[in-house]
């Protein structure tokens, strides 16, 4: 499709929507990978550390268009799935034209300390804004302009807490909301409780928690060749430790497992033979294995675990920790005495199975099945209408997509 009909297509749809509001999501229905219990000393070894520690998980989520690599696409028309306590920026018109190829979900930063002591954070993020955070921040930037319709994301936006204080013996108070909402999934650590103090009063948390949109490239790119199999490619120079191809086909799932990519590898489908919950530990495994504390890995898993195994197909790759470093910056103030960042990235593929399924879902008027893919529809439908060689079927396609900008309106009116 041009690129001229998409950004008429954007700016039509941005007319129509002036204020946006947060709707509570409803929590998963689906069974956890693991009874969620917060996390007791007996349970599993407690972390050791003599000094200050730092650990860090999130994850990188794009969609491979034609040609396997990540493409451009509107990451936060979805459905809202943050607490309301969760700050952002107080002009949300931004969200519907802010359009990248990375969505930047749930970094939280993990303390560990065994005396009380007061620190400071701050992040920079290439080629990208903080979009949300917790708790409360010094500085967010840049803090203007993000309500353009088609946001150009050329330099780095960045977050700064310039005194979070670390309370190992303090009695913590959080807030609470839904449970069921997958934010407080990352609560169910040993880690050290943090302190923010705001001009209307103290904030507390077991993190500090942010999220943002980017248009930096992702260092791999994935493509299905004719036989079925997924050709992906290394584009870094470092190496990407492990590849995860996964599908889900309503209530068969299966996982294919790769090692470690220096260049190009080629994974097989998976037979859809396996199970969520035996995904679940080799996935926990795997972070353990990059440095993470078992309870930070569980933690990592459950709150993903909706989203990274619903319907579709998708690699999901443990990224480079070089290449965290070099687009999503950290500084901490004293520096700790070991820092471990593990982020993983998730690329979304449009595969033939997929395609078959939305097309059948938008003729037969099943809005059930399109909610499983929600927030992809859009990049989803703008590649399948690249491929397709048929003007007829490339004009439905496009009926299609046209219906999903409508959707949009409705569906982000109302919120803050």
């Amino acid at each position: 499709m041009p690129r001229k009909r998409l950004l008429l297509g954007l700016y039509a749809l941005l007319a129509c929507c002036l204020a946006i509001s947060p709707h509570k999501l409803d929590g998963s229905k689906d069974r956890p990978l693991h009874k969620a219990q917060p996390h007791t000393l007996g349970a599993e070894a407690r972390p050791v550390y003599s000094s200050l520690t730092a650990h860090e998980w999130g994850t990188f989520t794009s969609i491979a268009g034609g040609d396997g690599q990540a493409v451009e696409w509107s990451p936060l028309t979805a459905s809202p799935d943050l607490p309301a306590f969760v700050e952002h920026f107080p002009n949300p018109g931004f969200k519907l034209g802010l359009r990248g190829t990375v969505r930047m979900e749930t970094p939280v930063l993990y303390f560990y300390s065994s005396k009380e002591q007061a620190i400071s954070v701050r992040v920079a993020f290439a080629k990208g804004v903080i979009t949300e955070w917790y708790p409360h921040a010094s500085r967010v930037e840049p803090t203007a302009d993000l309500h353009n319709p088609i946001l150009q994301l050329s330099a780095s936006g960045n977050i700064a807490w310039d005194s979070v204080t670390l309370a190992p013996d303090g009695r913590p108070d959080f807030p609470r909301e839904d449970r069921n909402n997958h934010y407080f999934t990352a609560r169910m650590t040993s880690s050290t409780p943090v302190r923010v103090k705001t001009p209307v009063g103290e904030q507390q948390e077991k993190f500090l928690f942010y999220r943002g949109v980017s248009a930096f490239s992702v260092p791999l790119s994935a493509m299905l060749d004719t036989q079925g199999k997924l050709r992906i490619k290394n584009h870094g120079e470092q190496d990407i430790p492990t590849t995860i191809l996964f599908e889900r086909r309503g209530e068969k799932v299966g996982y294919r497992i790769g090692g470690s990519l220096q260049t190009e590898a080629i994974l097989d489908a998976p037979e859809l033979t396996a199970t969520i919950d035996d995904l679940g530990r080799d996935l926990e495994g795997i972070l353990v294995a990059q440095g993470l504390y078992q309870d930070e890995a569980r933690a990592m898993v459950e709150t993903w675990r909706s989203s990274w195994f619903e319907e579709g197909s998708r690699l999901l790759y443990i990224v480079p920790a070089a290449f965290v470093n070099e687009v999503l910056s950290l500084s901490i103030n004293p520096a700790p005495a070991r820092t471990v960042r593990v982020f993983v990235g998730r690329l979304e593929l449009v595969t033939p199975a997929t395609a078959k399924a939305i097309q059948t879902a938008f003729v037969a008027h099943d809005p059930a099945t399109l909610k499983t893919y929600d927030r992809f529809l859009e990049p989803i439908l703008a590649t399948m209408i690249k491929r397709e060689t048929n003007p007829a079927q490339a004009r439905r396609f496009q009926d299609y997509l046209n219906s999903v900008y409508c959707r949009m309106v409705p569906q982000n009116l109302g919120r803050n």
